[in-house]
């Protein structure tokens, strides 16, 4: 009883920290948004579209396959976090339920974002095979923090070990991207440093159970997102046919992703094509990057989401289909 009176004298400064705190994140985040609409205005106005177009007609018919393929070798591996997932809840959903939930929902994020591909399809999938939402929180937050260890890694050792070559006209060098690499590089190793010692394995952080899992579950959430963004690297540079080297076309891609998160933009409409033209169009004309990226946005995101959709149907109809028998017999 003694201690009562100062939780309630200490809870409205962190409410109030918190609450500021959030106001300097949305601002900062609305800044960074208006400078990336202002790059993509500034580009926009200048591209010649029946160029782009004509550059889309000219990637050779081979590039266009494997960039296909690796799409397809992307969104398998990816498919496969929530497997991760189902064995640190050790919840019984079946395999083949597990990755079609998980590539139906990453489609959908892809092209809509987060909250409503990554989250609500989830929700939605899981809790109609049976899934609690704790069980679900949890699965998804094992998954978003695979992408992410792998992308702390591989952004890492791009920026580190080989940093791009920025445009001339830029003032900023590559020390300082090497300096970010180290960074990440020390977050990624930290990571798997605790996964190793740690004798506690579920954490309840303000009534949420976070996961820390075992060190082979955190090896193996290394190779499969490293490979995973290596992949998604690869598609860009067999569409872009080599003319850059797959090093820079990778970090390019690591920094519009991170762009791509701060600005809320679903998808990354256009985010994408700016980050690429600013940091490429000093080594490729402007229409040839945008026409590898048309074709990279057509095999990476519309393609699979146009088979989502059929999954997601079919998923629908088995899921009533389910219901009306479970009612039939209750009766």
């Amino acid at each position: 009883m003694a201690g009562a009176p100062s939780a309630r004298t200490v809870a409205p400064a962190e409410s109030s920290g918190s609450t500021t705190w959030e106001h300097v994140k949305r601002i900062g985040a609305w800044i960074f948004f208006a400078l990336i609409v202002a790059l993509i205005w500034q580009q926009a106005r200048h591209i010649d579209w029946s160029k782009v177009l004509a550059a889309v007609r000219a990637i050779p018919l081979p590039m266009v396959l494997a960039g296909a393929l690796l799409a397809f070798c992307s969104h398998l591996i990816y498919s496969t976090y929530d497997l991760l997932g189902r064995r640190m809840t050790h919840h019984s959903l079946g395999t083949v339920p597990v990755m079609g939930i998980t590539f139906i929902s990453y489609a959908f994020n892809l092209n809509f974002g987060s909250l409503i591909g990554g989250v609500a399809f989830r929700y939605r999938l899981y809790s109609r095979l049976g899934l609690d939402p704790n069980t679900i929180t949890r699965v998804l937050g094992f998954s978003m923090l695979t992408n992410w260890f792998g992308y702390f890694v591989v952004a890492g050792a791009a920026f580190c070990f080989r940093p791009m070559a920025l445009p001339p006209d830029w003032r900023i060098g590559g020390e300082g991207l090497r300096i970010l690499g180290v960074a990440l590089l020390m977050v990624g190793a930290a990571y798997i440093v605790f996964c190793a010692v740690a004798r506690e394995h579920t954490w309840n952080v303000r009534g949420h159970a976070l996961d820390t899992p075992p060190l082979r579950i955190a090896l193996l959430q290394l190779l499969m997102s490293c490979t995973n963004w290596s992949l998604i690297g690869g598609i860009i540079w067999f569409l872009l046919q080599g003319r850059v080297e797959y090093p820079t076309v990778l970090a390019v891609l690591l920094v519009a992703a991170v762009a791509g998160v701060i600005t809320h933009v679903p998808g990354g409409l256009g985010v994408l094509e700016a980050v690429f033209l600013a940091l490429l169009s000093h080594r490729l004309p402007q229409s040839e990057l945008l026409g590898a990226l048309l074709a990279y946005r057509a095999l990476y995101y519309l393609l699979p989401l146009a088979v989502a959709v059929v999954f997601y149907v079919v998923a629908e109809v088995h899921a009533r289909r389910l219901r009306r028998a479970l009612a039939a017999d209750s009766d």
